[in-house]
């Protein structure tokens, strides 16, 4: 699969190292008459990713860039180089490749030829196939050419004189439009147009040979941008204005109606810069200065007479704007009941003078199948992006799904317009493209592929002699009654197969370097293997339920292999466009995996952790002395499934609770509810870092409040989920529901944020019957969101000191940061916490066979900025499971919770034990 809705069982894959491989495996596969089927990032949106035959997978190997020219502002790349990478790279020298896709950060070179790929800058700088210069193409067989302009370029036989027998029709078949990327570019090759290979190969969707290398051409990018966002009454007004913004010489002419944006008029009515309307224009200017980029945002803004404007040149508000934008192909897959939408009719286009009344009959030709769509895209090109509620479960959802098709095919040639504007036709529209060209141009597209690839074993079935657009969906082998499981699955009407056909495969979580603060997806990062990214183990999930490739179900040992690197970060939880919950998935396939078998040791030791650590706790000190003796620890830790480069945690020598009962015992006065803070006994904080809990007790005593523990022996169920023990992990739940009793509701204080994010997600998913469950979900607070909520007077400690550290990766996904960042501006702590992941995760990091990857993922970002800490740094890490890896991993470094560091900055205590 790749970001459609197509589904095409391939024979094997192939990562190629360099051109030699790729010739090499071309002709093995001619003389075994097996299709090729080139693939990138597997982003492509129609379905052209895909094949019956030999997929060649160009990221693992080919992604060098191996040349690059400042001078002449060219760029020699293998097509695996991923797009922000040579950007990366060009950056320095103020150069950047002029498209941009929204898929930057994953998509590749490679890719982008075959789609003819463009993104939001091509208003300014145009699609990739005005941007490559020559290209090294390896056809079916395994030998090559050079393609290039005019006299230089090398040709397939033939080509020639098929250009000189179709002068006509190649001159007057292709609409003129900015956004014409259906069919091949055959019109390139006209003599008035410098007889263009390059350019006529781009947009071929691997159908004729596969790029070993490109020449791509590179743009100065503006010292400063500036971003103008225009407020319409409708989509319809914002794509009237549209074309009038042109010639001003904008960088981007972007739009988007508020059915796009969760909460738009939230966004509106606050300070994300978001100006009144129902619909947007997002307008980039650049410029050598600030002052000149706003300038020139500013003339625009009056230009386009909006509603309402807003210029925002600060970057990250830019970047907070922009990544609605960018993150729309994954938010316009559930409408906002919800209802799963889908791609298809992705992104057709059409004059950008005729934009405004094609989406007025658009959204009457919806209305009139009873479908629903949220349109967006580059209003500048006339190129629109959408996802549609097709039904595409059911034979008579299917056929309307074909009926639509060929009603939009007829709409948008009505409007002069092509069926595809940016990501191909692959099988999603490939079958009507005679409704755009009629038949006399197609017959022509199935002989220029026939002079490039007479065997007819590039991509089959994609461009020429094509299926029909409603087989291979990806759908069809899919179960329709609802799979047997444990968590609740609530956001997917209680379905796991539907929970799993959220990932669309727009693949986010491919990224080379997590976005900003993210997390998603640190296995992939550390591997680079598409099994240990969030796509890879959602698609195998999907084959699981399919039956068809994976046949033994929740036994599968490919699943289970692929799962097995999984951290249960939950960052795919939020970062990922969806909002795939792979953490739960993970659970939920260990709890049918190891149903009725043996599990593996890990999972009885640390699994269980919370009982074992209740039973230890009156032998610490004798524990914790035979775990300094050598032999005893590593064999405790080989019984245990510890990797053996772990320290084993030391026990307490007395419990978090015992402390606050003795404390309690010396006096605690309480005079009323709402002095009382209730605080989470978490098994971290309880039996491995009780100071951090003390501390906690101080700073909430410092704010007035008085901590009492909501009951003894209470336990999230955290360690049982992670390890797939639901039946364990529901009834150790109801017991902290029932010993609870009427604290269930109350405002509750969880120091662990593993802890929290449990609390706060799986146990009502796995309880979805207990109302007390949701109850107790709703009432966690991380300290600074309690302090912020109930002690809003209260005055941190001034401490005057700069920070580093990690936010810890459940708080991330799940909880959010935005009150532990405004309460350490308030103590005076500067610097950022950095993203990602500690790469210990609870028990993933102990366990055998995790020590490699586990590293890695610390190194990414935590190690790093630990390292590159100035004196008198505080290093701040709230997870257990952080502050352990750093002190592993760290030198000696000490990382603190939150809770510690406030507590320091107080007065000292009298008497305090």
């Amino acid at each position: 699969m790749d970001a459609s809705n197509h589904r095409r069982v391939p024979l094997g894959v192939v990562a190629p190292r360099d051109a030699d491989d790729v010739a090499a495996a071309l002709a093995v596969c001619r003389a075994h008459e097996a299709p090729v089927v080139p693939r990138g990032g597997g982003t492509s949106i129609a379905g052209q990713a895909t094949g019956t035959g030999v997929v060649l997978d160009l990221t693992r190997h080919m992604r060098r860039i191996t040349a690059l020219d400042p001078g002449s502002r060219t760029a020699v790349v293998q097509p695996g180089v991923v797009l922000d990478e040579l950007c990366a790279a060009a950056a320095p020298y103020g150069l950047t490749f002029g498209p941009d896709p929204s898929t930057h950060g994953r998509c590749t070179l490679g890719g982008m030829i075959g789609n003819n790929a463009c993104g939001a800058h091509s208003v300014a700088w145009g699609t990739t196939a005005d941007n490559v210069d020559t290209l090294t193409v390896a056809r079916y067989g395994g030998d090559t050419l050079r393609a290039g302009r005019g006299r230089e370029t090398e040709r397939p036989d033939g080509l020639t004189a098929f250009v000189d027998a179709n002068l006509a029709l190649l001159r007057t078949g292709f609409p003129a439009l900015p956004r014409r990327i259906s069919g091949y570019a055959l019109d390139a090759l006209l003599p008035e147009r410098g007889t263009d290979l390059a350019r006529a190969f781009c947009g071929s969707e691997g159908t004729l040979g596969v790029v070993t290398g490109a020449t791509v051409r590179l743009v100065e990018a503006p010292a400063a941008r500036a971003l103008a966002v225009l407020g319409y009454a409708d989509e319809s007004s914002a794509a009237e204005a549209a074309p009038g913004l042109l010639p001003y010489g904008p960088l981007t002419v972007e739009g988007m109606a508020a059915d796009l944006v969760p909460g738009a008029a939230d966004l509106v009515r606050g300070t994300a810069g978001l100006p009144r309307g129902g619909a947007w224009l997002f307008v980039e200017t650049g410029g050598a200065t600030p002052a000149e980029a706003r300038a020139h945002a500013e003339r625009i803004a009056r230009a386009g007479d909006p509603l309402d404007a807003a210029v925002v040149t600060d970057p990250a508000g830019q970047q907070a704007l922009w990544r609605i934008r960018e993150d729309a192909a994954g938010t316009a897959t559930r409408m906002p009941d919800g209802t799963e939408a889908w791609p298809g009719w992705e992104d057709c286009a059409v004059p950008p003078a005729r934009l405004g009344p094609y989406l007025r009959a658009f959204r009457a030709l919806l209305a009139e199948h009873g479908l629903r769509g949220t349109p967006y895209g580059h209003f500048g090109e006339g190129c629109v992006h959408v996802r549609i509620d097709f039904d595409l479960l059911t034979p008579e959802g299917v056929a309307r799904y074909r009926r639509f098709s060929t009603d939009l095919a007829d709409l948008v040639v009505e409007h002069g317009g092509s069926l595809s504007g940016e990501h191909g036709d692959g099988m999603a529209r490939a079958e009507l493209l005679p409704r755009m060209y009629g038949d006399e141009l197609v017959a022509l597209f199935a002989r220029f592929k026939g002079i490039w690839d007479p065997d007819d074993g590039m991509n089959p079935g994609i461009l020429v002699r094509p299926a029909r657009l409603d087989e291979n969906l990806r759908f069809d082998v899919l179960p329709r009654r609802p799979v047997d499981v444990a968590f609740g699955y609530p956001h997917d009407g209680g379905d796991f197969t539907a929970a799993v056909r959220r990932c669309v495969g727009v693949a986010k979580c491919r990224t080379a370097t997590p976005v900003g603060a993210g997390v998603m997806c640190p296995s992939f990062r550390a591997t680079g293997e598409e099994a240990h990214s969030t796509r890879g183990r959602a698609r195998l999930l999907h084959e699981m339920l399919a039956g068809e490739v994976i046949t033994d179900g929740w036994r599968s040992t490919e699943v289970r292999d692929a799962l097995d690197l999984c951290l249960s970060c939950k960052g795919c939880r939020s970062d990922c466009p969806v909002g795939v919950d792979m953490a739960m998935y993970k659970a939920e396939f260990l709890h049918h995996h190891y149903r009725g078998r043996r599990r593996p040791a890990a999972h009885y030791t640390m699994g269980r952790l919370p009982q074992w650590l209740r039973l230890a706790a009156p032998f610490a000190g004798a524990l914790n002395a035979l775990a300094r003796v050598r032999p005893l620890a590593a064999l405790a830790k080989r019984l245990a499934g510890i990797t053996p480069e772990r320290d084993i945690p030391v026990l307490a020598h007395e419990t978090f609770s015992r402390w606050l009962r003795r404390r309690q015992g010396k006096g605690t006065v309480i005079l009323s509810n709402d002095q009382v803070a209730l605080l989470w006994p978490d098994t971290f904080t309880e039996h491995l870092a009780p100071e951090v809990g003390r501390a906690a007790v101080r700073v909430l005593e410092s704010a007035g409040r008085t901590a009492l523990t909501p009951g003894h022996g209470l336990c999230c169920g955290l360690t049982y989920v992670s390890t797939g023990q639901l039946d364990r992990a529901r009834a150790v739940m109801r017991h902290t529901l029932d010993r609870m009793g009427g604290s269930v509701g109350d405002p509750l204080v969880v120091l662990e944020p593993s802890c929290a994010a449990t609390l706060r997600t799986d146990l009502p998913e796995l309880l979805p019957d207990d109302p007390r469950a949701a109850e107790l979900a709703g009432s966690v607070r991380t300290l600074a969101q309690y302090l912020e909520e109930y002690a809003p007077d209260w005055q941190p400690p001034r401490l005057d000191r700069p920070v580093t550290g990690q936010t810890h990766c459940h708080q991330h996904a799940v909880l959010g940061d935005g009150a532990d960042r405004r309460l350490r501006d308030r103590a005076g702590m500067s610097g950022e916490l950095s993203g990602g992941c500690c790469g210990l995760a609870g028990n993933f990091g102990f366990e055998r066979g995790h020590w490699e990857v586990s590293v890695a993922c610390a190194e990414e970002q935590l190690l790093p900025s630990v390292r590159k800490a100035g004196p008198g740094t505080l290093i701040l890490a709230d997870g257990f499971s952080c502050r352990t890896q750093l002190a592993h991993l760290g030198d000696g470094v000490r990382a603190r919770h939150l809770a510690e560091v406030l507590a320091e900055g107080l007065p000292p205590e009298p008497g305090a034990s």
